[in-house]
């Protein structure tokens, strides 16, 4: 370590924006998309730079490389608490849930990176780690696909990658079909046979009384997770749910601040409270999140983006798993270098390099930059 690494002052604030078309048209309950966005941001200090990104608008660039920019350049790159702040407060009249959030976990990612990488540590040995690897459950099942498709994905999930819990999406088209998303349960469990875990993911496409009725109906395939089956803004709605079927109810994904998550620990919504390092506030409140659900004894999953979840997501002790989403899985096996691969249904973060353990393909990404 560098004798001037800790007054390493930040010298400059980047962000591109990437545009990743799908290898297929994919939705959920709610919603179909055919491409991806990446906002990337790097953050430079002492002859370093950190990396963090978002799955968000593009809109972010402009926070990112505007207010935010402002709010650490000249200051210290390794005081990260204290540069969290800064950017929270130059947020202030944009609003922090939302687009602010989202471009404040970028950065707030980049700068554990950084910090890493100025120190010679990887991101988990400077939280301090509970556990080496870090349990994963496959995350795809879209409403989109066809049996084929589908079948193809949970075969290589469970026989090729020994992934021992896996998610489908149901409440297909606002819970219009649920015909087809019984059958699509049945599907799934005939597919992984009876030993590896199915859990399902509505996306709020459901009314009360219907999330009910669809839990009870799916009962005889086992599924232990069901994930918002009633709007997440909705939180009678999830503790009523909650309170009338087997599955442990979840949610929590679209979480911008701890004031939110301690709403839904406190009216008792959820049995496990999903965290998305990529929207939460990064990897600074996200660690703040898992003690808020740690205060209710309750267990948290990351959500999405497993490469950014995973050093995270070995330092705290109340974690179940992380999603390892196949729309994120796809882009970061391409775009970065050091992205994690599974191994006997975890992820293990690389000890051996320091920050996130990742490196942005520029050259390869250049095809899908917008901004």
């Amino acid at each position: 370590m560098d004798a001037m690494t800790p007054s390493a002052r930040i010298e400059a604030v980047t962000a591109q924006v990437y545009e990743i078309p799908t290898d297929t048209t994919e939705a959920d309950g709610t919603l179909s998309w055919s491409s991806t966005t990446l906002v990337l941001t790097e953050v430079t200090a002492g002859g370093r730079r950190g990396i963090g990104y978002t799955y968000a608008d593009g809109a972010c660039a402009k926070l990112i490389g505007g207010k935010l920019a402002g709010a650490l350049t000249g200051h210290s790159a390794v005081d990260i608490p204290a540069r969290w702040e800064s950017m929270v407060r130059a947020m202030r009249n944009n609003g922090r849930p939302g687009l602010a959030a989202c471009a404040i976990s970028a950065l707030d990612t980049a700068l554990w990176d950084l910090k890493g990488k100025l120190l010679g540590l990887p991101v988990c040995r400077l939280l301090g780690m509970t556990r080496a690897e870090v349990p994963i459950y496959g995350s795809g099942g879209f409403t989109t696909y066809d049996e084929r498709t589908t079948r193809a994905q949970l075969e290589r999930w469970v026989g090729e990658w020994h992934i021992p819990r896996v998610k489908i999406k149901i409440g297909e088209s606002w819970g219009s079909d649920v015909g087809r998303d019984l059958d699509r349960i049945t599907l799934a469990r005939k597919v992984i046979g009876p030993h590896v875990e199915l859990y399902v993911d509505a996306n709020g496409g459901y009314r009360r009384k219907q999330a009910i009725r669809v839990a009870h109906a799916m009962a005889d395939h086992g599924v232990t997770w069901f994930e918002e089956p009633v709007s997440s803004d909705d939180l009678d709605g999830l503790r009523e749910v909650r309170d009338q079927v087997s599955p442990d109810v979840t949610a929590g994904e679209y979480g911008y601040d701890l004031a939110y998550f301690n709403r839904m620990l406190a009216a008792q919504a959820v049995d496990c409270l999903q965290i998305d390092v990529t929207r939460c506030g990064g990897i600074t409140d996200w660690v703040r999140a898992a003690a808020v659900a740690a205060a209710y004894n309750v267990d948290v999953s990351g959500h999405c983006a497993p490469n950014l979840h995973a050093h995270v997501a070995s330092t705290i002790p109340n974690l179940r798993h992380l999603e390892y989403f196949h729309d994120h899985h796809r882009i970061e096996q391409t775009l970065f270098d050091g992205a994690l691969s599974p191994e006997g249904g975890a992820l293990r973060p690389d000890q051996q390099r320091p920050g996130l353990g990742l490196e942005f393909k520029h050259p390869d990404a250049e095809r899908y930059r917008v901004a």
